[in-house]
């Protein structure tokens, strides 16, 4: 491996595949011993131990089952499966993991915390430029390891709006779609969740000016987050926060509530 790639590789992962590494010579074990023993190959133990391949959640919890780890790898998994986010990211996934309330407005695609890997494996394979497969493989992992938020405790407070257009749009198969739909219904039914959508034709709103979120941190701080073209922003200044909670609110009353926003999605669902 080239100077350079070694140097790419996420710090959590070298750190993971080390103290791996540990416990297996610990417990007296060769790479294909444990490899054989947790259901993986020789190779994807060593990639494991070397940082080059993140571990899976399987791959950890039988690993710290048969190395009687005590559970010092699965401590680690969450650290591993946001450092296969893109690295723009990174930083408001932390802030995210352990908010008090969430709120969002999409109006090009379903959020990343509601789409299903379908969906969420489409969006990344028509990354331009092209991604890898293994990148693929890995943002998509990463995407679905992060809807933990939706059902973690204490629950997070969350709403979600997303355009009309952003539900029409398909992004992958008839299929993909299908579920896709089926997801938002399902997630909708969470008692923290609210879906609403934002239907074609209302002329100009404040979501015209693209997506944004607004946060509240454990420690009750209220912060922003926008992206755009693999550039993401967390923003800090509480004027330009505030600016943003007052333009979630307008947008709020202009969507569907949630009951209608459910029927309009109901409807979607069986065009296809």
């Amino acid at each position: 491996m080239k100077a350079k790639e070694e140097n790419d590789l996420p710090g959590v992962w070298v750190a993971y595949g080390r103290l791996l590494q540990h416990l297996r010579k610990r417990a007296e074990m060769n790479q294909q011993a444990l490899g054989d023993a947790i259901g993986y190959s020789l190779e994807q133990v060593a990639s494991v131990e070397q940082g080059r391949r993140p571990a899976k959640e399987a791959f950890t919890v039988a690993a710290d089952r048969v190395l009687a780890a005590g559970g010092v790898l699965e401590v680690l998994q969450d650290e591993v499966d946001r450092a296969k986010l893109p690295q723009f990211f990174r930083s408001f996934a932390l802030i995210e993991a352990e908010v008090v309330s969430r709120f969002s407005y999409d109006p090009l695609l379903v959020p990343g915390l509601l789409q299903t890997e379908g969906y969420a494996r489409a969006v990344f394979a028509g990354h331009c430029p092209p991604l890898s497969d293994e990148i693929v493989d890995q943002h998509t992992e990463a995407r679905l390891a992060r809807q933990k938020l939706l059902t973690r405790n204490p629950l997070a407070e969350l709403s979600f709006i997303v355009s009309e257009e952003a539900l029409r749009d398909p992004v992958g198969d008839a299929e993909v779609m299908r579920g896709q739909r089926q997801r938002l219904l399902e997630v909708n039914a969470l008692r923290n969740v609210a879906v609403q959508v934002m239907p074609a034709g209302r002329g100009f709103h404040p979501g015209k000016n693209g997506p944004f979120v607004v946060v509240e941190s454990k420690e009750l701080r209220h912060l922003g987050y926008f992206e755009s073209q693999g550039v993401g922003c967390v923003v800090h200044d509480p004027a330009d926060v505030s600016a943003f909670g007052m333009r979630y609110g307008k947008l709020r009353s202009q969507a569907l509530n949630v009951e209608e926003s459910a029927r309009l999605i109901e409807r979607m669902a069986g065009e296809t």
